[in-house]
């Protein structure tokens, strides 16, 4: 027989849980709890490579407002953008960032940039650097580059390992590096970016961490050796040369490649930041949900007559909660114990989740679950509800996906 799992709200989601029910909407809200944010910057920065400079994954905090916070907080102006109205709202909302691409978009959406582009001060030319992972779609770009008359810096994407794409060994940089310097009216080369995700994922049996961040670096720096060799006149300074993230930026050291490195979810450790790299790191972001209905027992459409035996069966299917919505990539974290029921099936109105008696849930009392990511979820409930000291202190516009 399963044991009892239920609990109550913890003190830190009891006192939110009363918050909500006297200021809440009353319907689905996404939280961000500001001092955490706030410790988990200090932390990050305490133990941020040195010799690197920090840059703020867009996606990743999708919000105007919240990312002005950290990027404040953090002292960098510099940002990564996934997506071209996010982009877009960046060059409007922030006119002094230094952008870099993190996925080479078709030209026909570099097109739109330009022609939707509105006039902030933000000046590609100096603070955009398009990613590109091919020779083909760097001939792409020049052609439009052409077109349009403009100058596009251009950060080539390398594969360390990852295999996600990108040019895979250090002599196919060869003919984007020639198109660059055959161009320099309209071509810049701006530096590297090589993404180390697989770091710390592989099966130890197949690779150990410290084999794969090796082995990353390595390639990384072969990519470097064959551009300061090979063409030495598109060398400086300046180059941007990014990679790693929020599960890796911690692994590089002085002796790392990197002078660029990307990280954001771990500011609000989603549940699949829950690394022993991030260990000191505490959730920001919940979601939070009013409960609808509160039934005693379990009972399945067709197996009504089984419902007294299941609860017996199962203490954990002793009280059975609709809540406001459901299904989304995230897992309740408060009240312990709850669960969505497997033979009830998933709902995107009203979800199901069975706990005990313990749980001691009543209508119109939230529950919280914990996203699996940052990116994407924020965006599911308009504005976010930012908390400090137990008050909602502000409410946070997200990104649209209109420019």
């Amino acid at each position: 027989m399963p044991r009892d799992r239920g609990q109550p709200h913890t003190p830190y989601f009891a006192a939110l849980n009363r918050l909500l029910r006297a200021e809440g909407p009353g319907r689905p809200v996404l939280l961000i709890d500001l001092e955490r944010l706030e410790r988990n910057l200090e932390r990050v920065r305490a133990t941020f490579p040195r010799h690197a400079a920090l840059r703020v994954v867009n996606k990743s905090l999708p919000s105007p407002k919240l990312l002005e916070h950290v990027l404040k907080a953090a002292g960098t102006r510099r940002q990564m953008v996934f997506h071209l109205p996010f982009l877009l709202q960046t060059a409007r909302l922030f006119p002094e960032a230094d952008v870099l691409l993190g996925k080479p978009l078709p030209a026909r959406a570099v097109e739109g940039f330009y022609r939707d582009l509105p006039p902030t001060g933000f000046d590609p030319g100096r603070q955009l650097q398009w990613l590109v992972d091919t020779a083909e779609r760097l001939g792409q770009y020049l052609a439009l580059a052409r077109g349009l008359g403009v100058r596009l810096r251009v950060n080539l994407e390398i594969d360390v390992g990852l295999h996600r794409g990108g040019f895979p060994e250090p002599a196919a940089l060869a003919p984007a590096l020639r198109l660059i310097r055959e161009n320099p009216e309209r071509l810049e080369f701006a530096g590297f970016m090589g993404y180390d995700a697989h770091v710390g994922k592989l099966p130890g049996f197949l690779e150990k961490p410290e084999v794969s961040l090796a082995k990353s670096q390595a390639a990384y720096r072969a990519f470097t050796g064959y551009l300061r060799s090979q063409f030495p006149d598109l060398w400086s300074p300046g180059l941007t040369f990014n990679g790693a993230g929020s599960p890796t930026f911690r692994l590089h050291g002085e002796g790392s490649p990197l002078n660029d490195v990307a990280l954001g979810s771990a500011l609000l450790k989603p549940l699949d930041f829950d690394l022993p790299l991030l260990a000191d790191l505490e959730p920001a972001a919940f979601i939070a949900t009013p409960v609808l209905k509160v039934l005693e027992g379990t009972t399945l459409p067709g197996l009504e007559r089984f419902a007294p035996l299941l609860s017996r069966l199962n203490p954990n299917w002793a009280r059975t909660h609709f809540i406001y919505g459901g299904r989304w990539p995230a897992r309740p974290v408060s009240p312990g114990g709850l669960a969505e029921n497997p033979l009830y099936g998933k709902s995107f109105n009203q979800a199901v989740l069975n706990g005990s008696g313990r749980t001691a849930l009543e209508p119109d009392d939230y529950v919280f679950l914990r996203p699996y990511e940052s990116e994407g979820v924020l965006l599911q409930f308009g504005d976010l509800r930012v908390v400090r000291e137990g008050r909602i202190v502000a409410t946070w516009p997200v990104f649209s996906e209109e420019a």
